[in-house]
């Protein structure tokens, strides 16, 4: 067997390979971190290489890593172990007896352990370091407090899991500058937890109608929602009525500076696109109307369900004067 320590090896691959592991699934970054740091990285070359005797004292968490290793229990039954599980001293700490003989089934056969007194350190240290919130006595927020910069000098409580609709809420409570990048990090993957854009969209509007203090972030995160992540939008007639509500909505509340905001946001990421309108007979009614502006000619209702809303029109749109002419078949 040839022992390395994980400190001669590349540590962030390490942490990348322990992300996909099932055995770290339920760990911080921090927590992976601190317990790559103090690994023993363990290589077998040959199958068949006892790793431990029957009553042996397991001091260590071990993970296996590649390969597959067998325990030949007392009894005489059989157990595989294979990339990703664990074994030794579990969630108690408490060191275990070994039953059976434990033995490779692989060539390169290879697994980390950390020693038991450096897993009790790392896991109570970060015990201390949590805070959990409850609901009907379930879990649903859990934040950790952490050291922000090298200096040692910023630090805070920063959110590391929760329900989705807990998580959302978090996006309009009052943040310290421990986690500044969290509405952009949820805004960048919540389709991965929540339904839809819709669900998101409604819950802020929802916010904005009924809890007015909520009213300039539940903007604030809507504008940074356009900038960031226009094609939410854009290429969806809902998301764009949910744009316009909201419009009416800070129109409603005298909050024109917000809206003037909104209107540039959505003026810089829109695209130009060019659509063909094809109709039976030039006698048939548009399924849109138009508004003539200073500024232009633009769409000022788009008919649901019709022509024009199935080739992707929308009210808003500006039409060129390229585009504005209409041709029958």
């Amino acid at each position: 067997m040839l022992n390395r320590c994980i400190s001669l090896l590349c540590a962030e691959h390490l942490v990348c390979m322990a992300s996909r592991l099932p055995a770290f699934a339920n760990m911080t970054l921090a927590v992976k971190r601190e317990l790559c740091a103090v690994m023993l990285l363990t290589v077998v070359d040959k199958a068949g290489t006892v790793i431990h005797h029957d009553s042996e004292e397991l001091d260590s968490w071990s993970v296996v890593l590649n390969g597959t290793a067998e325990i030949r229990q007392r009894d005489g039954n059989r157990i595989e172990i294979g990339p990703g599980e664990v074994y030794g001293i579990g969630s108690n700490m408490e060191c275990k007896i070994m039953q059976g003989v434990m033995k490779t089934k692989t060539d390169d056969y290879q697994f980390v352990s950390v020693m038991r007194t450096d897993f009790c350190r790392i896991l109570s240290r970060v015990e201390e370091s949590t805070e959990r919130e409850e609901e009907n006595g379930s879990v649903v927020l859990v934040r950790e407090h952490r050291v922000l910069d090298r200096s040692g000098t910023r630090k805070g409580h920063v959110v590391v899991k929760a329900s989705p609709d807990r998580l959302l809420r978090h996006l309009v409570e009052d943040r310290s500058s421990a986690d500044p990048s969290f509405p952009e990090d949820l805004l960048l993957t919540y389709r991965v937890f929540v339904p839809s854009p819709m669900y998101l969209a409604s819950r802020l509007l929802q916010w904005f109608q009924n809890e007015k203090q909520l009213r300039e972030k539940v903007t604030r995160i809507i504008l940074l929602w356009v900038n960031n992540h226009f094609e939410d939008f854009e290429d969806d007639p809902a998301m764009t009525d949910i744009l316009e509500k909201f419009e009416s909505l800070l129109e409603q509340e005298n909050m024109g500076g917000h809206l003037r905001l909104l209107a540039i946001a959505i003026d810089a990421k829109t695209s130009k696109r060019v659509l063909t309108l094809a109709r039976p007979s030039r006698h048939e009614p548009l399924s849109f109307t138009l508004m003539i502006t200073i500024e232009g000619t633009f769409v000022a209702a788009v008919e649901e369900n019709g022509r024009a809303e199935r080739i992707g029109l929308r009210r808003g749109d500006q039409v060129g004067v390229a585009s504005a002419e209409l041709a029958g078949n």
